[in-house]
């Protein structure tokens, strides 16, 4: 019996990053958070991989550390205690895949979050280095007033985007409650 494949924006995410992402890659979690994500990317580059993680929360940081030495994967990830929009001060290689996991941090404080302008600038910086076909997955959290801006200015500045550069795709969960988080990919041609 098969699956539900269209579960939620994350599942989504995360079959994408599979279908993108090949052992020895270098990838960015721009939003480190609790670390899941991190350790996903992780996992798909390998040992031979890269993965540099950001986030401006030390308890994001701290939390993160602790579940990569839990799993052994610390070789291949830098942690970095840095907004994603100075992204450009620590990766100077190109990379394959980008994921923003909007929002605020789960079980942390509401009033952290992520904002329009400080994530269209890391977007911007992103795009410089993604490699051909390389992609740029924003996973959109606005169930808040902060998350409702940054979406609106996210919407904004995507659909802007050259399509002879970029292919620019919004999925939405048009019959779900609850502000259910809406995924944007970005595909460098």
């Amino acid at each position: 019996m098969e699956k539900n494949f269209f579960t939620n924006s994350m599942n989504l995410a995360k079959e994408i990053c599979k279908v993108k992402i090949n052992k020895g890659d270098v990838v960015v979690d721009a939003t480190m958070g609790n670390g899941n994500d991190t350790i996903f990317l992780a996992q798909l580059v390998g040992e031979q991989g890269k993965v540099y993680s950001f986030d401006i929360q030390k308890i994001a940081l701290e939390n993160t550390r602790k579940r990569l030495k839990e799993s052994n994967m610390e070789g291949h990830v830098q942690l970095i205690l840095d907004g994603h929009e100075n992204l450009y001060k620590y990766i100077n290689e190109k990379v394959t895949l980008v994921m923003f996991n909007l929002g605020y941090l789960p079980n942390a404080c509401r009033s952290i979050t992520t904002k329009g302008e400080t994530t269209i600038l890391a977007i911007k910086k992103a795009l410089e280095l993604l490699k051909e076909n390389g992609v740029i997955i924003l996973v959109i959290y606005y169930g808040h007033e902060e998350g409702k801006a940054e979406r609106k200015m996210l919407y904004e500045f995507t659909s802007c985007l050259n399509q002879k550069e970029y292919n620019v795709v919004n999925l939405r969960f048009t019959n779900q409650i609850n502000n259910p988080p809406e995924l944007i990919c970005i595909e460098k041609r």
